[in-house]
């Protein structure tokens, strides 16, 4: 693998797009062997949408590496950009409903789940619901639904260590609008009739995505946003799950670690992760006491390739493995 911990740039050798009801299509791709052992990853965000570097984590001699972007992000359609979207259809459970489509429409009995920050948590909850279908789980950034870590990366939390972004969020907000829940009301700003409010809104959330995963805080925008139509779908879907504390009872996704008891799982976190703090990998730890807990010193919450080297060690570990 050369310098990099990643493995060699890939092209998927087949994707489509998939109807999941409710006018909404996935997009997918299947990357590496096709008989190699399955694997899908769930990306972040919410509303972040794949990337081709996810498809550098496997051996692609050893995996059929599945990605797909999840309802109203990346390729997938409608975009949450567009002037009037309706995104009742877009919760958590929607979500588990079209991994399980995904898996049936592809031919797959079992995969090997991986998921980051945000796809953490969906991994987890996809796995407790359908356990019989998971063959391990690789998580990273861990988050796991609870309301503490949505008021800790969104609710002023985080402000504790970025308080000059923090104020700037507040400020993009108009007058009006900054008593209360700010999720809430940048949420109605990202809705709003007037494009330039929903512009501007999106901007300022991104601003402060763009900040906080390492340290020291990055001083502009992130080039993953540097897209406006992009700005404007995630801000408007992170916001979505936040507003709503991602449909899930909270606590419910360590409470049901029983579930997964029997499933080989590895969780990766940067101890200096400010967005998915280690608390949150500890605590999933404690819950799912067969899981292994790996913690990459001076790595924060995203690019860092200590974290891509220890995911890439649990791949080729896993692509090892034999079920019983």
């Amino acid at each position: 693998m050369g310098s990099s911990p990643l493995y060699p740039e890939i092209n998927p050798y087949v994707h489509g797009n998939l109807e999941v009801g409710a006018g909404n299509r996935i997009y997918w791709e299947c990357c590496g062997t096709p008989s190699g052992k399955p694997a899908v990853v769930l990306h972040g965000g919410p509303g972040s949408g794949c990337s081709p570097w996810m498809r550098q984590l496997f051996a692609p001699n050893a995996y059929c590496v599945v990605l797909f972007d999840q309802r109203n992000c990346g390729r997938s359609t409608p975009n949450a950009s567009v002037d009037v979207i309706d995104l009742a259809n877009n919760t958590t459970e929607h979500l588990i409903h079209d991994i399980e489509q995904l898996r049936s429409h592809l031919g797959i009995q079992r995969w090997l789940v991986l998921g980051g920050s945000w796809g953490s948590a969906l991994a987890l909850a996809y796995a407790e619901t359908h356990p019989e279908c998971v063959t391990e789980m690789i998580l990273f950034g861990v988050t796991t639904g609870q309301r503490s870590e949505f008021d800790w990366a969104f609710r002023g939390g985080l402000a504790r260590l970025f308080p000059q972004q923090w104020e700037r969020l507040l400020n993009g907000l108009p007058h009006g609008n900054r008593e209360g829940d700010i999720v809430e009301a940048y949420r109605e700003c990202l809705n709003s009739p007037d494009p330039s409010i929903r512009e501007q809104a999106a901007l300022e959330w991104c601003m402060w995505e763009s900040a906080t995963p390492a340290w020291p805080p990055l001083p502009g925008l992130a080039k993953r946003f540097a897209d406006p139509d992009y700005r404007l779908a995630f801000a408007r879907i992170v916001t979505h799950y936040v507003s709503n504390n991602a449909w899930l009872e909270d606590g419910i996704l360590l409470r049901n670690c029983h579930r997964i008891r029997e499933t080989p799982g590895v969780l990766i976190n940067g101890r200096f992760d400010f967005q998915s703090t280690l608390l949150n990998a500890w605590q999933l730890k404690r819950a799912w006491e067969t899981s292994d807990l790996v913690v990459v010193n001076n790595a924060g919450h995203w690019g860092d390739r200590g974290v891509f080297a220890e995911i890439i060690r649990a791949t080729d570990r896993f692509a090892q493995r034999r079920e019983t």
